[in-house]
């Protein structure tokens, strides 16, 4: 199903009864990725899950955004399907999002699951300022080079070869999009959440690393934090059977009877 927002039309689904849920998926995913969660939850909850701007079946946003922007065109998403209070589900991205909505409507979100959330400035090792000068070296190097191409197939190149995994899948503005993202820092609403939170991370998630987490369990008041071992960035799809297990124990109240 398709809801214009913004002037953007926003790819959605929505099933099941019950009380109301929205699942977020991560930067650069779909709905499809957060699949196993929603066919999980849709016979106990009413459950929407929406493709971000840009990603799966929504359209391109024509401006740079950042994550209260997200989180706005989320919150316009929720009033048009009339949704007065919700159960919050966020991967990664989605977790940014979320973290952001329960921040400013806590009328609004009453209850918050987080997974391997994003929303943090990781802390900086020598090594990543070596990786960060090295690259903007070569990127001198290459606008100087290959002098039969324009400017942007020449960067265009160069991004493919040297640019993060994240970075070479976006295009256009969805790069300058990434870029804001990484670089805000949500830590500061951490502290004025009040909704009930469940965290759930995987133990080898390199993308947002356990320490995220913890950094959210001391500072979201009404938080808990389970970290599941052999399970990465996609610990929910890792650990899928204790990830089901969690999840109903965390909200076995609020099911539809």
């Amino acid at each position: 199903m398709k809801v214009n927002i913004e002037n953007m039309d926003l790819n959605y689904i929505c099933e099941g009864q019950g009380k109301n849920m929205l699942i977020l998926h991560g930067w650069g995913a779909s709905i499809d990725t957060i699949m196993p969660i929603f066919n999980h939850l849709k016979s106990s909850f009413k459950v929407y899950a929406v493709d971000f701007p840009g990603c799966g079946k929504s359209q391109k946003p024509n401006e740079v955004l950042g994550a209260y922007d997200y989180a706005r065109i989320i919150k316009e998403f929720i009033d048009t399907m009339e949704m007065d209070e919700i159960i919050l589900i966020g991967h990664s991205h989605g977790g940014r999002v979320s973290l952001v909505l329960a921040n400013k409507y806590p009328e609004l979100v009453k209850k918050m699951i987080l997974i391997d959330s994003a929303g943090l400035i990781p802390k900086r090792k020598l090594k990543y300022y070596v990786k960060v000068y090295t690259f903007k070296a070569l990127k001198k190097l290459y606008s100087m080079a290959f002098f039969w191409m324009n400017k942007e197939e020449k960067m265009e190149h160069f991004y493919k070869k040297f640019g993060s995994t994240d970075y070479k899948d976006a295009d256009g503005i969805m790069r300058k999009i990434l870029v804001k993202l990484v670089n805000e820092d949500i830590r500061p609403l951490l502290k004025d959440i009040k909704a009930s939170t469940l965290l759930i991370w995987g133990r080898d998630d390199d993308a947002t690393p356990v320490y995220m987490g913890e950094i959210m369990e001391k500072e979201i008041k009404d938080s808990g934090l389970v970290v599941l071992e052999n399970a990465g960035h996609y610990a929910y799809l890792d650990q899928f059977i204790r990830f089901k297990a969690i999840v109903d124990s965390f909200l076995e109240k609020d099911k539809l009877n």
